[in-house]
């Protein structure tokens, strides 16, 4: 006979961080599943405590600095339109660094996965379960 068992999705060695500003309504929604959902979080607002230039380069160099770049930000459309026509790393990462508004909402680290975002379905995917089939003898005549 088989059963599904449900097993979380990451290890529980794996630290999880949430980064973001505190009045961002998608970081308060990230918030709030992963207190519904009673996943243990780390939460850093970069507006309030900063970004070292090394975090910085590890979610680019994991996620990729257009990824993380937020182009539908006011910060973003306040730029002048030189700057955002000639936008490559190094000055996207300057930018990044000088404005955090200008980091795509929120940024969750688990062990060495970064993710930019929120989405229901992938945090769900992520942290709460996946199906592990696994046989169960047949005991007692089941």
């Amino acid at each position: 006979m088989w059963r599904a068992y449900r097993t979380p999705a990451t290890s529980r060695d794996s630290m999880i961080t949430l980064y973001g500003i505190s009045n961002c309504d998608t970081v308060k929604k990230a918030r709030t599943w992963l207190e519904a959902h009673s996943v243990a979080y780390t939460y850093h607002d970069f507006r309030a405590n900063g970004l070292s230039p090394e975090t910085l380069m590890g979610w680019v160099d994991t996620a990729g600095w257009e990824t993380l770049l937020n182009r539908r930000s006011r910060s973003w459309k306040e730029l002048p339109e030189n700057e955002r026509s000639s936008i490559c790393k190094e000055s996207a990462l300057r930018l990044m660094l000088a404005n955090p508004t200008l980091i795509k909402r929120p940024v969750v680290t688990v062990g060495e996965r970064v993710i930019t975002g929120f989405n229901q379905d992938e945090f769900d995917v992520l942290f709460i379960n996946t199906t592990i089939l696994h046989r169960k003898d047949c005991e007692h005549g089941d």
